[in-house]
């Protein structure tokens, strides 16, 4: 019989349903029963595709000894923590403040009034190995509870007063300035790679947003160093076990330095995260291996985690069939099975298959018989060695490829996380739109579209953003991460479409963003709205870890947002931001990089390009194209026809306004300093302007002087 869970829309609430355990989700009914029974709440957060949530549900949940102590002595709450992102990060903090280190499951016990006084990760059944069982666990601290309540009340509340002392240290202002952007460069230099690409030792995580910082650095600064480290790692992942050689898109980290082992899951945001950065690396060094692996990972995501209606889907799980990797993996004669003794070999040569096997079990560390597909070396390689033309190669493998993931589409498929997350999805429409404008693939800009579409009415019905949407029901309050990374997708849609209804939509959400996060005292957002859930203490990230943080890209997402428009609101509200956490930021520059790539257009020069022409005209497609083949992510573009059809781009860009057409032909009008240059008519002087950075020079110092305070949310209010 389904416990109360079996009335949720979470996959993975859904996933314990069945469990023996008598869950409750999160909520009142939950806490009240806590203190009505004067019993411990026992608090178990993770998600639809975690591996180790499959292992502890497994031993312990599915287990009658283990849900009847549950039962009997705790009220269990099962939290989704994509779902819920606050939850999960309260008392995610709580676990890295006790224990040094977090992750999931999560494993969280609590009094009735919901403080926190045991952290822990994932738990065996019965104590083993120094790691206490959840059987063990659970009878001391009942018996704890029973015994001196308010001991535990004591303890817990010292734990909640230090995370709010820590959470309102987070708010450590200061004045940024460039030099946390070199502070940043060499301390991600000093961790790299230099063999295996990627930075630190393993497990090795993708971690995105700091290879679109390195990128960028490139290009503002002329140096190639940076560029090197991240293009480095971008073709060390794609030729590691961390990529799906055969479905395509990316698994969640390596837990190796080569990039081989993979955790298997597969999630939205690390696919939106890198094909961003590939566009990036293949826009400045124009590689086409680079564009190949854009398209593999777009592929992937418009193949298998596209809803029908128009989002995206948040996860694929690592695990099938009960063993993590199983849908992935190949010994050496299934591979031989499906291609034959000639091809079979070379594929076996190629990719890394050995007869004993490349898979190490993460817990045993022993083979396991089955193979990881890579590329211990890059194709040009292989080609050589067997006397071969890289293209003839390549096209020998696809077709080996193709025979292989048809082959595996006939294996048990791990479990799709189908639930249509806010946040996530305004990642995936960033990066679809960039790629789409960049690569001239049309298709991936209209996906960006449709899934904009999709939010904007599935999850944002009445004007108020919510988070999910599953089986036709859109719930739960948008975190604050749901609105800063659509107000960047919408932006990115715009420059991809010259839409103005997106720009508008932008400008709307940044509102809501602001009237709904904004922390009136110190600047800067909180992660979660002013009227959400009562939590012991209401937390404001700005650290860049799996994920950007929210206000990481509110700096970028307000800062274009001022320059597209040219309205001071927004670009006040990005110094406000910016300068909230430029304290904090300078501990440890390297984990903030999504925040200094927003700092940087505000520190550093930056461009705006005005096409004045009629859309779909020749002359003015032609300037668009010279826009789009240049790397210059310092400049903000505006397409504003001239006439009636420009109105509403000229009602939110008033700047535009006298820029029209020369001599009845399309016109770009390149801006800095509040100064416009004479007008370009010919699409190879546009894109010359933009291929050198723009010259040094303050071009935000009229923004600088400003208090960071509290200026109005919208534009005109």
């Amino acid at each position: 019989m389904a416990n109360r869970l079996g009335r949720e829309s979470s996959p993975y609430l859904l996933q314990h349903a069945d469990n023996p355990v008598d869950w409750y989700p999160w909520g009142d009914e939950a806490f009240a029963r806590a203190r009505r029974e004067r019993k411990i709440v026992f608090l178990s957060i993770g998600y639809a595709t975690c591996h180790w949530c499959h292992v502890m549900e497994r031993e312990s949940f599915e287990d009658r000894e283990v849900a009847d102590v549950l039962n009997r002595l705790t009220v269990p709450v099962k939290v989704d923590r994509e779902e819920r992102p606050d939850v999960d990060q309260v008392y995610m903090a709580v676990c890295q403040a006790l224990t040094g280190s977090g992750g999931w499951p999560l494993t969280i016990l609590l009094t009735p009034d919901r403080l926190p006084f045991f952290a822990g990760t994932y738990l065996p059944k019965r104590s083993r190995g120094g790691r206490v069982g959840v059987i063990e666990l659970v009878q001391r601290a009942a018996a704890l509870w029973a015994e001196d309540p308010d001991r535990v009340r004591r303890s817990a509340g010292d734990v909640v007063a230090n995370l709010r002392r820590a959470g309102a240290g987070s708010a450590d202002p200061g004045e940024p300035d460039p030099d946390l952007l070199t502070a940043a460069t060499d301390e991600l230099a000093a961790r790299f790679d230099p063999v295996h690409g990627g930075f630190g030792p393993a497990p090795k995580f993708p971690t995105p947003h700091n290879l679109v910082f390195l990128l960028r650095r490139t290009r503002r600064t002329g140096d190639p160093a940076p560029a090197r480290m991240a293009v480095g790692t971008l073709r060390a992942m794609a030729r590691g076990g961390i990529h799906d050689h055969l479905g395509g898109g990316f698994h969640r980290y390596a837990t190796d330095p080569e990039w081989l082992l993979p955790h298997f899951e597969k999630m939205l945001y690390d696919q939106a995260g890198l094909l961003a950065a590939y566009t990036e690396a293949y826009g400045l060094v124009r590689a086409p291996d680079l564009a190949a692996t854009a398209r593999d990972v777009a592929g992937y995501v418009l193949r298998d985690l596209a809803d029908p209606a128009g989002g995206f889907h948040s996860a694929e799980d690592a695990d099938s069939e009960g063993e993590e990797g199983r849908y992935y993996v190949w010994t050496r004669d299934e591979i031989l099975e499906v291609l034959g003794p000639g091809d079979g070999d070379r594929f076996c040569r190629v990719y890394g298959v050995a007869a004993d096997g490349n898979f190490l079990d993460e817990a045993a560390r022993r083979r396991t018989g089955a193979n990881v597909l890579h590329l211990a070396r890059p194709l040009d390689a292989w080609a050589r060695e067997m006397g071969a033309g890289t293209a003839e190669l390549e096209e020998v493998l696809a077709r080996d490829r193709e025979r292989l993931y048809s082959a595996r589409t006939r294996r048990v498929r791990p479990l799709r996380d189908d639930k249509v997350l806010a946040g996530w999805n305004g990642l995936m429409i960033s990066a679809l739109a960039r790629t789409g404008a960049v690569l001239g693939e049309p298709g991936y800009v209209a996906a960006a579209g449709r899934a904009a579409d999709f939010v904007l009415a599935r999850l944002r019905p009445e004007g108020r953003l919510l988070r999910r949407y599953r089986a036709g029901r859109a719930t739960i309050p948008a975190a604050a991460e749901d609105a800063a990374f659509l107000v960047r997708a919408l932006l990115d849609l715009y420059a991809a479409t010259f839409d103005p209804s997106r720009l508008a939509a932008a400008v709307d959400v940044a509102g809501e963003l602001v009237d709904r996060f904004w922390d009136g005292a110190d600047g800067g957002l909180f992660d979660t709205a002013h009227d959400g859930d009562e939590l012991v203490w209401r937390p404001r990230e700005v650290y860049d870890g799996a994920m950007p943080s929210a206000n990481s890209v509110a700096v970028e997402a307000l800062a274009r947002l001022g320059l597209l428009t040219g309205d001071p609101v927004w670009t006040d509200r990005a110094w406000a931001t910016a300068r909230a956490f430029a304290g904090r930021v300078r501990s440890y520059p390297a984990g903030f990089t999504a925040y200094l790539t927003g700092l940087a257009v505000l520190v550093e020069p930056t461009r705006e390009v005005v096409i004045a022409g009629q859309p779909g005209h020749d002359d003015t497609g032609a300037l668009v194209a010279a826009v789009r083949r240049v790397y210059a992510p310092e400049a903000a573009a505006v397409l504003a026809p001239p006439g009636e059809a420009g109105g509403a781009i000229r009602d939110l860009a008033p700047f535009v306004a006298g820029m029209t057409p020369v001599g009845g032909q399309a016109a770009a009008y390149l801006c800095q300093n509040a100064t416009c240059q004479a007008p370009l008519v010919e699409p190879g002087a546009l894109a010359a302007a933009l291929a050198t950075p723009p010259p040094d020079g303050d071009q935000n110092s009229e923004f600088r002087g400003q208090e960071s305070g509290t200026p109005a949310g919208r534009p005109g209010s």
